[in-house]
């Protein structure tokens, strides 16, 4: 390179380093602008909706330049720690609109605001239409409302299992499993047309742990017997005028009446205006000017999502990519700084090769700091998997967990081929070159090969590795374990899991282990750390930032997305990599 180019280049380095500079600096004035002031005897406002995923990592950069990433739930959860403390905040409005949650979130959300009660500050929600994990969430708050055209469906609990051989048999293909564990059923919804026996067992179980645990908390909440809100339950839905007779609101007006309700439980004047604050901008409040999150750092590791081999997503439907979590888990073992490790889970699990490596990651931080698991709504095979080792794990009553057991598989498209007219032909070197043809069936030597794989995964890696992490007996793990699905409660009777509780409970027990008095304040660091958004634009992941494949996934309906999201678990197995994954993904209605 002549001198120069060289230093023509070092000139336009420069410049463009002297411009992100001035760029951060502005951005940096404007944010400490535009900070938010909160007059006193605000009302916060939690919009409960739409998709939220328990993290989103927060870029103040990428949020200034292009909008707002998202919310998370964790972020909400932070945002009533802080009006718990707030002098500023008076009361809490939580606005519930069909959140997409599962019921250990819907469970940890109605913790948190029984929490915020407990400083003496009001809590109140108001749905438009309620369902009844919506109505379960608002039972925790003082008051409930719905506008007098409303409805509560508060009819129960319906699971749906969707099957898909029908079709597959249409289209000539015929799925080829080996699962081992008798409730190992994740390869149902392609092998079958309707649930097994044990697949019907575990879900009537789950079912009727959540339905009366939600019967028996909306009869603390509203002042019934169990036996009352069962017979309501059967005669649900019901307007919000009939909803307030039998006591299961406290009344039917709009919400411009209910900020009324509000300025009068606040003591405003009647020509003042209600104070409201939306969590958005509430987020811009630093938790440390409130005496949050400060002092001892304790590392709050994130993984959402189907469980794959390379890097992790979290600006769509989330994924966990075993190279970012290990890396995340690495860099927080290693810091000195940090004196405990929690992990939060939220996955079915997914690549068995992929799960494993997280596996080992844990156990190595282990040796140096406490690591404890934080489940949220589901941590099932391989996020059971990666769990199993940790020094402690937090699960809620409902959190979906277990799941212990292995599958291996693969599409055989013959019928399809010969649908399409497409013709296929093999010529191989070595006996079992052809385990993954997807035009041929495996032969029977092939398919002893596969099994001994999979038993080897389930009996030689994953029992003794929760046998270990567990204090347990291969024997004791083995019994459990066999794919079956257990909610959190369940999970803690059988040992699987250590106590009951959220994010708060995983971070308490964090502390205690690492030494940090049960009063002191910790600092939670949030890994993996967020690529910068000029990195993200500029550097190797551009093309990824604002791929048209990514629009496109992101158009499709949810089912679809989901769809996308397990392909590449699919594609994995089809290649000789096991599958921990749960055994079926539930929709409760």
């Amino acid at each position: 390179m002549s001198k120069g180019l060289r230093t023509f280049l070092l000139v336009i380095g420069g410049s463009f380093l002297i411009l992100l500079i001035l760029v951060a600096a502005v951005f940096l004035i404007a944010e400490i602008w535009m900070r938010p002031s909160i007059a006193p005897n605000s009302v916060l406002v939690i919009n409960l909706s739409g998709q939220m995923p328990d993290y989103v990592p927060e870029d103040p950069m990428a949020d200034f330049l292009l909008g707002s990433q998202g919310q998370s739930f964790v972020s909400l959860l932070t945002q009533l720690r802080k009006a718990k403390v707030d002098p500023q905040i008076g009361a809490v409005l939580v606005e519930i609109n069909f959140p997409q949650i599962g019921w250990a979130k819907a469970e940890e959300f109605r913790r948190a605001i029984i929490d915020v009660r407990s400083s003496g500050k009001p809590v109140y929600a108001y749905m438009e239409i309620g369902s009844s994990k919506e109505y379960y969430i608002a039972t925790a708050a003082d008051k409930i409302f719905l506008p007098p055209s409303g409805d509560l469906f508060v009819t129960g609990l319906m699971a749906q299992v969707t099957f898909f051989r029908g079709s597959l048999d249409k289209l000539g293909i015929e799925p080829q499993v080996i699962q081992i564990g008798k409730y190992k059923n994740a390869p149902d919804q392609f092998t079958r047309k309707q649930m097994s026996a044990e697949h019907k067992e575990v879900i009537n179980a789950i079912l009727d742990d959540y339905f009366n645990r939600m019967v028996n908390e909306i009869a603390q909440s509203r002042n019934k017997s169990p036996e009352e809100v069962k017979t309501l339950i059967d005669q649900a839905p019901f307007s919000a005028k009939k909803a307030k007779e039998l006591g299961l609101i406290d009344n039917a007006i709009y919400k411009h009446q209910v900020h009324e309700e509000l300025k009068k439980a606040l003591g405003y004047a009647e020509n003042e205006d209600l104070r409201l604050v939306s969590a958005q901008r509430y987020q811009k409040i630093s938790a440390s000017w409130l005496g949050l999150n400060k002092g001892e750092k304790i590392a709050i590791i994130f993984g959402s999502g189907p469980i794959n081999q390379g890097e992790s997503e979290f600006y769509l439907d989330q994924t966990i990519g075993s190279n970012t979590m290990v890396k995340a888990i690495s860099e927080a073992s290693s810091d000195e700084s940090i004196k405990a490790i929690v992990l939060r889970i939220d996955s079915p699990g997914g690549s068995a090769l992929a799960s494993d490596l997280i596996w080992k990651a844990v156990e190595d931080a282990k040796a140096k700091k406490p690591v404890v698991v934080s489940m949220s709504d589901v941590a099932a095979s391989g996020g059971y998997y990666i769990s199993c080792n940790a020094n402690k794990i937090v699960a809620e009553n409902s959190t979906l967990t277990g799941s212990i057991g292995v599958f291996l598989g693969k599409p055989v498209l013959k019928g399809f081929y010969d649908w399409l007219g497409i013709s296929t032909e093999y010529v191989m070197r070595g006996k079992n070159s052809g385990l993954f043809r997807e035009a041929e069936k495996w032969s029977p030597e092939e398919e002893a090969k596969m099994r001994e794989l999979a038993n080897r995964i389930y009996y030689e890696e994953f029992v003794p590795k929760v046998a270990q992490g567990r204090s347990k007996s291969f024997e004791e793990i083995d019994s459990i374990g066999q794919g079956r699905v257990w909610t959190g409660l369940q999970a803690k009777e059988r040992g699987l899991v250590d106590e009951i509780g959220g994010l708060e409970k995983a971070v308490e027990i964090a502390k205690q282990l690492a030494g940090i008095a049960p009063e002191k304040e910790v600092q939670r660091i949030a890994f993996p750390r967020p690529t910068p958004l000029f990195q993200r634009l500029l550097g190797a992941e551009a093309d990824d930032v604002f791929s048209e494949e990514q629009k496109l996934i992101k158009s499709l309906p949810e089912s679809l997305r989901k769809a996308f999201r397990y392909t590449q678990i699919m594609q994995n197995v089809g290649r000789g990599d096991a599958a921990m994954i749960m055994p079926f993904e539930l929709t409760f209605k």
